[in-house]
C-alpha cells in the first residue's frame, strides 16, 4: 500500500491542477511570488540553453522568456553557496566555509565549535520575506545542518522551520538516494512506503505543486516563496533506464569531442564571447583516445545516465512551471534557477560504480558486465572526472577548485512582468551573495539591520535587479574574493587572480596566477609574469576582503581535506 503522504501529495497536485484552469493572472503591481530552483553539481555548459547536447526544453523555455547570466559565480561547493544564497553574506561570515559533512569524519578540534552553525544574527531570505508577509516553503535539499543536529531526536535549531520557513519536505544532508531517499518532513525523518516507480525529483515537484495549489485555496492573496533544491545532478546518478537509453551512442565520441562541440555551440548561441579561447584539457585528465574499449563503453554509459538524469529533472521542472502558467501565476512569479557549483570531480579518473566517495573496486570489464544496473537502484554511481571537464566548458577544472570551472555556473532569471527582452544574455558580474538582496528588492523589502534588538551581520550582497530591464546597467559588484580549503581567488573587474595551496606549506609560498577575463573569458593565458603590479594589487585586495568577510587568520586545511584533495586529484 502506498503511504498516506504519497497519496495525499498526488491528490493535492491533481485537484489543484484542475482547479486553476480558469484562474486570472495576478496583477503585476503586487509583490511577486518567488521560486528559486537550485540544481546540484551541474556545470556551466550542462543545460541546452547554455550549449549542451542534453535536452532541457523546459529550462530552455524559462530562459527564452527570461535572462541568462554568463558571469555568475558561486562558492564552488554546495553548503557555502547555499548559505550565501539564503543570507546574502559570504560563507565565512556565517560559519559555513565548507560542507558540514566534513566535521563528521574530522578529528576533534579540526573545526571551531561555531563552524557550520549559521549565526542567529544573520537574517536569511525566508525570515526577511516572512516579515514582508510571504509564505515560505523549502522542498528538497537544505544541507546547512551541523552534525550534532542530524540524528533522530536531536535539537533542530539549524533546520529550516527554525530559520524562517513554514514547511520543509526533502532531505537534510548533501545527497540522498533517488529511489530510497532519507526523507524529512518539517523537523522529523519520515519513512513512507514508496511506490515501485518512485523517484525523488518527481516527488519533490509533486509536493511543490501541492503546496502552491493548497496555498491558492487558503490564502490566494498572500505571496509565496518556494525554494526547490533538487538532488540532480549530484551523484548517485539514478534515473529510469529509458531516459539514459535516449542518449545511446551520443557519448561514444568521448569527453574531448563533446567539449569541443559544446564550445562551438556556446559561441553560436552567444552564451560566451565569440573570441573565447578553449584552454587545453586539464592536466591529469585522460584523453578519450587512450581509453580501452571496455572503458569507452562503460564511461560513455555513465554520461548517458547523467544526461538522462538531467532530462528527467527538466521534465519535473516543466511540470512545476506548467502548473504556475495554468494557474495564472507565471506573469508575476520571479523564477531564479542556477547550480550551486561546477560539475563534480570527486569520482576521479575511474568513476564510482557501486558507492560514492570510495575508489571503484570494479574493473572496466566487470562494470561492463553489469552495465544495465548503472543508474538503477542497485548502484550509486558518479561519472569519471573528465566528464566534469566537459560539463564546465569552456572553463578549467571543476567543483571545489578556485578556477572558473569550480565557481561559474548557469544562472537564469525569469519574471515576465518585468523582463521584456526574453532570451537575452547578460554579461554583468553577479555573485551568489547577490541573489537574496535582489529577490528582496523585487519583493519591496530588504534584510533587517536589527532583529529582536540584535544587530545583524552586514550583508555583502547587492541587488542586480537593474539588469532585468537595462542590458547596459552597471554590475551590482565588481569585486569578490574566494577561499575554499586553502585555495584562493579574487575578482576585480575583468582581472582575476588564483592561488592553489599545497597542504602543509606556508601560504606565502603559494603561486598566484593572473587572468584578464575581459579579453580572456575562459582563463586560458596566465599574465602573472607580464603584469606583476596588477597581481600584487589583487593580492593586497584579497587580504583586504578576507579581513572584511573572513573568519580570522587563514588556517591550514585539516588533514582530512588534504587526503580528500589527493584522492580527488588522482
Amino acid at each position: 500500500m502506498i503511504h498516506r503522504r504519497v497519496l495525499l501529495t498526488s491528490l493535492l497536485a491533481s485537484t489543484a491542477f484542475a482547479r486553476v484552469a480558469a484562474a486570472a493572472p495576478r496583477p503585476t503591481s503586487r509583490p511577486p511570488n518567488i521560486v528559486t530552483i537550485v540544481l546540484d553539481d551541474v556545470g556551466f555548459s550542462d543545460l541546452g540553453c547554455f550549449g549542451a547536447e542534453i535536452r532541457t526544453p523546459n529550462i530552455d523555455r524559462l530562459a527564452s522568456r527570461g535572462l541568462r547570466y554568463n558571469r555568475f559565480d558561486t562558492k564552488a561547493v554546495c553548503s557555502t553557496t547555499r548559505a550565501a544564497m539564503f543570507t546574502g553574506r559570504n560563507g565565512h561570515t556565517v560559519n559555513m566555509p565548507d560542507v558540514p559533512d566534513l566535521s563528521m569524519a574530522a578529528p576533534a578540534g579540526a573545526f571551531p565549535k561555531t563552524a557550520f552553525h549559521i549565526p542567529q544574527n544573520a537574517q536569511n531570505l525566508a525570515q526577511a520575506l516572512k516579515g514582508a508577509g510571504y509564505a515560505n516553503w523549502i522542498v528538497g535539499k537544505w544541507h546547512l545542518i551541523p552534525k550534532q543536529q542530524l540524528g533522530e531526536g536531536t535539537e533542530r535549531g539549524d533546520w529550516p522551520l527554525q530559520r524562517g520557513f513554514d514547511y520543509f519536505y526533502g532531505f537534510a544532508r548533501g545527497w540522498t538516494d533517488q529511489y530510497r531517499p532519507d526523507l524529512v518532513e518539517n523537523n522529523d525523518y519520515i519513512h513512507p512506503e514508496l511506490p515501485a516507480d518512485y523517484h525523488l525529483s518527481s516527488d519533490l515537484v509533486d509536493r511543490s505543486i501541492s503546496l502552491v495549489g493548497e496555498h491558492r485555496r487558503k490564502a490566494p492573496d498572500q505571496p509565496f516563496f518556494l525554494h526547490l533544491g533538487l538532488g540532480v545532478a549530484h551523484a548517485p546518478l539514478q534515473v529510469p533506464a529509458r531516459y539514459a537509453d535516449a542518449y545511446a551512442g551520443v557519448y561514444d565520441k568521448g569527453w574531448d569531442e563533446i567539449r569541443r562541440a559544446r564550445f562551438a555551440r556556446m559561441k553560436s548561441l552567444g552564451v560566451i564571447p565569440a573570441d573565447t579561447a578553449l584552454p587545453p584539457a586539464n592536466e591529469g585528465d585522460r584523453p578519450w583516445a587512450e581509453l580501452s574499449k571496455d572503458e569507452k563503453a562503460v564511461f560513455a554509459r555513465y554520461m548517458e545516465v547523467y544526461a538522462g538524469f538531467m532530462e528527467h529533472a527538466d521534465e519535473q521542472i516543466g511540470r512545476l512551471l506548467g502548473y504556475l502558467e495554468q494557474a495564472g501565476l507565471e506573469e508575476n512569479t520571479l523564477v531564479v534557477l542556477f547550480s550551486d557549483n561546477g560539475a563534480a570531480s570527486e569520482a576521479g579518473q575511474a568513476g564510482e560504480f557501486d558507492g560514492l566517495y570510495r575508489p571503484n573496486a570494479l574493473t572496466p570489464a566487470e562494470q561492463r558486465a553489469r552495465l544495465a544496473q548503472l543508474g538503477a537502484g542497485e548502484t550509486q554511481a558518479a561519472y569519471p572526472r573528465p566528464w566534469a571537464m566537459a560539463g564546465v566548458t569552456p572553463f578549467r577544472r571543476y567543483k571545489l577548485w578556485p578556477y572558473l570551472g569550480g565557481v561559474r555556473t548557469p544562472l537564469i532569471v525569469s519574471w515576465p512582468a518585468r523582463i521584456k527582452d526574453g532570451g537575452a544574455v547578460r554579461g554583468q558580474f553577479v555573485d551568489v551573495v547577490d541573489i537574496a538582496p535582489t529577490l528582496l528588492d523585487a519583493a519591496g523589502t530588504r534584510f533587517a539591520e536589527v532583529v529582536g534588538g540584535q544587530a545583524q551581520l552586514p550583508v555583502a550582497g547587492r541587488s542586480f535587479g537593474a539588469t532585468f530591464t537595462d542590458p547596459k546597467a552597471p554590475p551590482a559588484r565588481t569585486t569578490q574574493y574566494f577561499e575554499l580549503r586553502g585555495n584562493r581567488a579574487i575578482t576585480d573587474g575583468g582581472w582575476r587572480a588564483v592561488a592553489m595551496h599545497r597542504c602543509g606549506s606556508a601560504f606565502e609560498e603559494d603561486r598566484w596566477e593572473l587572468y584578464n577575463t575581459d579579453v580572456d573569458y575562459a582563463e586560458s593565458v596566465d599574465l602573472a609574469q607580464r603584469h606583476p603590479e596588477v597581481l600584487a594589487r589583487l593580492q593586497r585586495l584579497w587580504a583586504q576582503e578576507w579581513d572584511r568577510y573572513g573568519s580570522g587568520p587563514l588556517a591550514q586545511p585539516p588533514e582530512l581535506l588534504c587526503r580528500f584533495a589527493r584522492y580527488f586529484s588522482e
